[in-house]
C-alpha cells in the first residue's frame, strides 16, 4: 500500500525542501515557512481558495517568511562560526540585486534584514538607481560593482556621503575616471578593489572566477592601482577588498582554495592600506536536486560549513601574517531567495504517440496484426524482452506493407495500438525485473506520458532552458495515491525546447517524473520549487506568454493570509510592450469593413480576449480586474 512517506522519498522533498516542504497527511504539498508545523499551510487549501474566486492558473505562490527564515539562518551560521572560533570581527551580510530586482522582494530582503543592517549589491546603474528608492537600515553597506560609465559613477559618487556605498573598481581603467568624477564633485568616496584570483569555482558557473575571469583585476593591476590612489592622497579610501569565484559553488575544496589565496591577499594588502572589509562575494550553493553532492545542482556542504571555513581560514592567515581581522561581508544571494517561491499550474492534457485503445483483430487483418495482438496477451516476465523483439519484427513489416499500399490506414492504426500496448507492458515488467539495460530504458522514455503543462518554461524556469539548471518539481496533491505513470513535462508554447526531460535525484538527473494518471473531472496540479532566485528577472516572453499572476502568503499559527497580489500580463499588455498599437490596429480593421452585427462581434472578442490572461484559459477562469500592487506582510484575508 503507497503511503506518504513513499512520495516524500520519491520526490525527495527532504533532501531539496531545506525543511521548509513536506507531505501532510492528506497528502498534499505543506509549506512551512519556519520549519514548524504549527506555523505551516496546506497548499491545496491555498488553491482551493484560489478556485472559489475563478483565479487564473498559473501562479506563482511567494511566502515571504521563508526569507527571514534563511536570512536569520545564514546571519546565525557566520556568528556561530565567529563565536566558535573567537573571531575579533563581525559578519555583515549583503543581498545582490542581481539575483532577484523585484521590488517586492528587495522590500522583504530589508524589512526582514534590518536587524542585521543588510546592505545591497548593484552592478548597473540602473540598479543602483533603485537602490537608491529603498530605505535600507542606517549601517547597510551599498556596493557598486559591474563597470561604470560617468553617470553610474557621478551618481555612486553624489550619494556616498548619504549612504555607505562603495565603490568597486573592477575594470583598472575605472580608477582614472573614479579620481577625475571625485574631485569634480569634491567628494572622497569610500573604494573597493575586486582581485582576480588563480583559484576558480566549480559547476555550470566555474569559468566567471580564475584568471580569465571577466571582472577583477590582476595582481599588478593592484598594485598599480594602489600607487596611482596613494599619489593622489586617496589610498585611505580603499576600505574593501572583494572577489567571486563563481556562483552556485558545488564543491567545498573550491571555497576553502580561494578563502586560502584571498586572505593571503587581503593580509598583504593591509598592511598598505586600511581596508576595513573583506567580501567574499557570492556562490553559496543550494541544493535543487537533494543529492548532497559535487553535481552542478548540488552541492557537497552545509550552511554551517561554509561559514566555518570562510571564518577560520581568514582567522587563521591574519594570525599568521600578523594583521587585524577584518568585517567579513558576504552575497549570498542565491541562498537567500531561492526557496521562497514556487510555480504552480494546472496540466490541461497529455500526450503520448503510443496511449491508444486495446484494438482486437478482425478476420481478414493481416497477419502481423494477429501477432500483435498474441504478444500483447501473452507477454510475461519471464518472456518480456522476446515478445518486445517480435513485436518491433511485426511492427516493423507491417509498416513497410503499408508503404507498399498492400495495408489499410485503419490497418496501420490497429497495429500501432496493439504495439504500443506490448511497449507499456514490456516496460512495466522491465521495472520488476529490475532491468537497467539501455534498451529498456530508451523504450521507458519512447511510451513515456507527455503531460501538457499550463505554464511557459522560458518565462518561468529560463535557467532549465538556458543552462540546463535542475529544479525540483512534483505534484501538489494525490499522494496518498501511487503515481502510476511517468513522463516528461511540456508547456504550451510552439517551441520544442520547451519541454522538461531531466529531473532531479538522490542516485543522479532521471529523464522522466512520476505523475499521477489523470481524471477527467479533476483538475491536477504540478509545482516547481525553488525559483526565487534569478528566474523572475531572466525570463522572455516567448509566444508572448507573459508574467504569471503572484500570490504572496503570510503563515502564523490561525492559518495563512493573503499579504499582497500582482496581476499576471494580459494580452494588451505584452502587445504594447513590444509596440503593437491595438487601438491603431482596431480601427483600421473597422476602416476596411462596413459596420455589421458581426464586425461588432468580432470587435467585442477582440477586446475580450485582449483583456484575457496570456496563459491558457478555462470557461470557468476570468480576467480578474487590475490590483494595487503593495508589499509588506499586512494580511487582508485570513484562512483557517
Amino acid at each position: 500500500m503507497w503511503k506518504v512517506d513513499d512520495s516524500i522519498s520519491l520526490y525527495g522533498v527532504r533532501e531539496w525542501g531545506g525543511g521548509y516542504f513536506t507531505i501532510n497527511d492528506k497528502g498534499n504539498l505543506q509549506v512551512m515557512p519556519y520549519k514548524s508545523s504549527e506555523r505551516s499551510v496546506d497548499v491545496m487549501d491555498i488553491i482551493r481558495s484560489l478556485e472559489s474566486t475563478e483565479e487564473s492558473f498559473p501562479v506563482l505562490l511567494r511566502f515571504p517568511q521563508i526569507i527571514d527564515d534563511r536570512l536569520r539562518e545564514i546571519y546565525g551560521a557566520f556568528c556561530g562560526s565567529i563565536a566558535e572560533f573567537s573571531y575579533p570581527g563581525r559578519y555583515q551580510p549583503v543581498f545582490p540585486m542581481k539575483v532577484n530586482q523585484r521590488k517586492e522582494v528587495i522590500e522583504y530582503i530589508l524589512q526582514f534584514g534590518s536587524r542585521t543592517n543588510i546592505g545591497l549589491e548593484v552592478g548597473t546603474k540602473a540598479e543602483l538607481l533603485a537602490a537608491l528608492t529603498l530605505e535600507l537600515p542606517s549601517d547597510a553597506l551599498l556596493i557598486c560593482n559591474g563597470y561604470k560609465d560617468e553617470e553610474y559613477l557621478r551618481l555612486a559618487i553624489s550619494f556616498s556621503e548619504m549612504y555607505k556605498i562603495i565603490i568597486v573598481v573592477d575594470l583598472f581603467e575605472e580608477v582614472f575616471d573614479v579620481l577625475r568624477c571625485a574631485e569634480e564633485l569634491g567628494v572622497r568616496p569610500a573604494l573597493g578593489i575586486r582581485v582576480k584570483l588563480f583559484s576558480k569555482g566549480s559547476g555550470r558557473w566555474a569559468e566567471s572566477g580564475g584568471e580569465s575571469s571577466k571582472f577583477g583585476l590582476s595582481t599588478s593591476e593592484t598594485l598599480e592601482m594602489m600607487r596611482i590612489l596613494a599619489d593622489h592622497g586617496m589610498l585611505d579610501r580603499l576600505k574593501m577588498l572583494h572577489y567571486h569565484i563563481g556562483s552556485q559553488i558545488t564543491d567545498i575544496r573550491r571555497v576553502k582554495d580561494a578563502m586560502n589565496e584571498a586572505a593571503r591577499i587581503y593580509a598583504k594588502i593591509k598592511r598598505l592600506a586600511d581596508i576595513e572589509y573583506y567580501n567574499v562575494g557570492g556562490g553559496l550553493s543550494v541544493d535543487y536536486d537533494g543529492s548532497r553532492t559535487a553535481e552542478p545542482s548540488s552541492a557537497n556542504y552545509s550552511l554551517r560549513e561554509y561559514s566555518n571555513d570562510v571564518v577560520y581560514t581568514l582567522q587563521r592567515i591574519c594570525e599568521e601574517e600578523g594583521v587585524p581581522c577584518p568585517t567579513i561581508v558576504s552575497e549570498s544571494g542565491r541562498a537567500i531567495a531561492a526557496y521562497h517561491s514556487f510555480l504552480v499550474f494546472k496540466v490541461i492534457g497529455k500526450k503520448n504517440s503510443k496511449d491508444a485503445f486495446l484494438a482486437y483483430p478482425t478476420e481478414g487483418d493481416p497477419a502481423q496484426i494477429e501477432e500483435l495482438y498474441f504478444a500483447f496477451k501473452n507477454i510475461n516476465l519471464k518472456n518480456y524482452k522476446e515478445y518486445y523483439h517480435d513485436a518491433l519484427h511485426f511492427r516493423d513489416e507491417l509498416m513497410a506493407s503499408f508503404n507498399l499500399g498492400n495495408v489499410s490506414l485503419e490497418d496501420r492504426a490497429k497495429g500501432e495500438s496493439l504495439f504500443g500496448m506490448v511497449c507499456q507492458r514490456a516496460v512495466n515488467l522491465a521495472r520488476q525485473a529490475n532491468d537497467t539495460s539501455s534498451e529498456f530504458a530508451e523504450l521507458r522514455k519512447v511510451v513515456g506520458q507527455k503531460y501538457i503543462g499550463n505554464f511557459s518554461l522560458f518565462q518561468s524556469v529560463p535557467d532549465m532552458w538556458g543552462v540546463g539548471q535542475i529544479f525540483p518539481i512534483m505534484p501538489l496533491h494525490r499522494h496518498r495515491e501511487v503515481p502510476g505513470e511517468a513522463g516528461t513535462i511540456a508547456d504550451i508554447t510552439c517551441d520544442s525546447d520547451g519541454e522538461i526531460k531531466l529531473f532531479g535525484g538522490r542516485d543522479g538527473p532521471r529523464d522522466c517524473l512520476e505523475m499521477h494518471k489523470l481524471c477527467r473531472d479533476e483538475d491536477y496540479y504540478l509545482g516547481i520549487f525553488l525559483l526565487g532566485a534569478y528566474q523572475d528577472t531572466l525570463g522572455d516572453f516567448h509566444n508572448l506568454l507573459g508574467c504569471v499572476t503572484e500570490i504572496h502568503l503570510a503563515v502564523d499559527a490561525k492559518g495563512w493570509s493573503v499579504c499582497n497580489r500582482i496581476d499576471g500580463d494580459t494580452c494588451e499588455k505584452l502587445l504594447r510592450f513590444f509596440n503593437y498599437d491595438t487601438e491603431d490596429y482596431i480601427r483600421k480593421t473597422m476602416n476596411r469593413h462596413d459596420p455589421s452585427t458581426l464586425l461588432n462581434q468580432l470587435f467585442s472578442e477582440m477586446h475580450k480576449a485582449l483583456r484575457g490572461y496570456t496563459y491558457y484559459q478555462r470557461q470557468n477562469e476570468v480576467s480578474k480586474p487590475e490590483s494595487t500592487e503593495g508589499s509588506g506582510l499586512a494580511s487582508v484575508a485570513t484562512q483557517t
